[in-house]
């Protein structure tokens, strides 16, 4: 089978080890593998797959097209002796799932079904495989996968590989965008009004992290509240963003019901809303550290298969901790290089519920303590005991 290649960036590809190891999770079950287009689905599958699965790419016209219109063909064309099969973009032809669904109760295969959109599956009433194959995400690099981490550019242009790794990475994000725009929004038909939905990816991206407000961002926009609610959900069927929701469980406070929504990816939420450089005095900059931490939480929950959400606080009066993981921690984030009194005042809050076992306030303060049971960590220490295990 031929792979695809990522244009000049190959080699740098094969000096990055990913967290996520596809055989481990094939010798459990058969996957389905989602992720955002560019994370490096396809070349993890090559790197890690290539020598023990045999791989049906569904870019290949031909491919796609024979097994659309003759489904039942796809065992005739696994080799014998094929433990592990790999369908890479099974959104192409979601009546394939059929034919796996069957494959998987009477041959006993294991799958690996791969895909940048869950919404033709989702509207063509695809057949899920109703638990016989679980759920796996890749996201862009994190903090884990990346050496000699630079956080400072890190935060301008995120963790694309391809972004990550070139030397134009300005280039690199405004082509990603714009390929999203023209090729995953208007070939799938996502949307009739391609301006309309650009106007309202720049007004997303500008709130970014923010409590969502439908009304508000029609209104940048010139879109109706409606219509706004409806671009969201194609932005998470793309995976191109995720949401946030609010903790309920505060007994003492009444909490604001609306989520929050996050991109996936720091550079390309930049790009979107036209922001050149992030000043680290800025208000700027320190939402996109705020983003940043967000998606390391989002990333390691999924790599780690641990079973806890990820939310956040806030009450009709303001009062605000930026991420809550299940019932376990709460973590507040600041930009600040000296953490006072102040910057506490949400976890200090919270506390008062009596409901979370650990308190951490992450910031660039390189000086470590522990105030009233609060840890407060330099974000290099929190996302290093994050990744070993010892936060969670």
């Amino acid at each position: 089978m031929n792979f695809r290649k990522y244009s000049g960036i190959i080699v740098g590809m094969k000096e990055l080890k990913r967290i996520l190891s596809l055989p481990s999770l094939l010798k459990k079950k058969s996957f389905f593998l989602f992720g955002p287009r560019a994370t490096g689905k396809s070349f993890l599958i090559q790197q890690q797959l290539s020598q023990k699965s045999q791989v049906f790419d569904l870019l290949s016209s031909d491919l796609a097209l024979r097994l659309s219109a003759h489904p039942s063909q796809l065992e005739s064309l696994i080799e014998s002796q094929t433990k592990w099969i790999v369908i890479d973009e099974i959104q192409k032809v979601p009546s394939l799932l059929d034919e796996v669904h069957r494959l998987i109760e009477k041959k006993k295969y294991h799958f690996l079904l791969t895909g940048s959109s869950a919404r033709k599956l989702k509207r063509g009433q695809a057949n899920l495989l109703a638990g016989r194959a679980w759920n796996a995400e890749l996201f862009p690099l994190c903090w884990a996968e990346i050496p000699n981490f630079n956080l400072e550019r890190y935060l301008q242009y995120g963790g694309l590989p391809s972004v990550y790794l070139s030397q134009n990475p300005e280039e690199e994000l405004k082509a990603y965008c714009q390929t999203y725009l023209y090729e995953e929004i208007q070939a799938e038909g996502f949307v009739r009004r391609l301006p309309q939905f650009s106007r309202f990816l720049l007004s997303s991206a500008l709130s970014n992290t923010k409590i969502l407000n439908f009304t508000k961002i029609g209104q940048d926009a010139e879109i109706p509240p409606s219509t706004v609610r409806e671009y969201f959900q194609i932005l998470e069927d793309t995976l191109m963003g995720f949401q946030i929701f609010p903790w309920k469980k505060s007994k003492k406070r009444k909490t604001v019901s609306m989520s929050k929504f996050y991109f996936f990816d720091v550079g390309v939420a930049n790009t979107l809303a036209n922001i050149k450089t992030l000043d680290p005095h800025s208000d700027l900059y320190g939402l996109s550290f705020e983003h940043w931490i967000g998606c390391e939480l989002k990333a390691y929950l999924s790599y780690r298969r641990k079973n806890e959400t990820l939310e956040f606080w806030r009450t009709k009066h303001h009062q605000e901790v930026d991420f809550i993981v299940g019932d376990k921690i709460a973590i507040e984030v600041k930009a600040t290089r000296k953490v006072n009194e102040d910057d506490l005042k949400g976890l200090k809050t919270l506390q008062e519920e009596k409901q979370l076992k650990n308190y951490y306030l992450i910031s660039h303060d390189p000086i470590f303590s522990n105030r009233q049971n609060i840890h407060c960590l330099h974000w290099s220490r929190f996302i290093e005991e994050l990744w070993s295990d010892k936060i969670l």
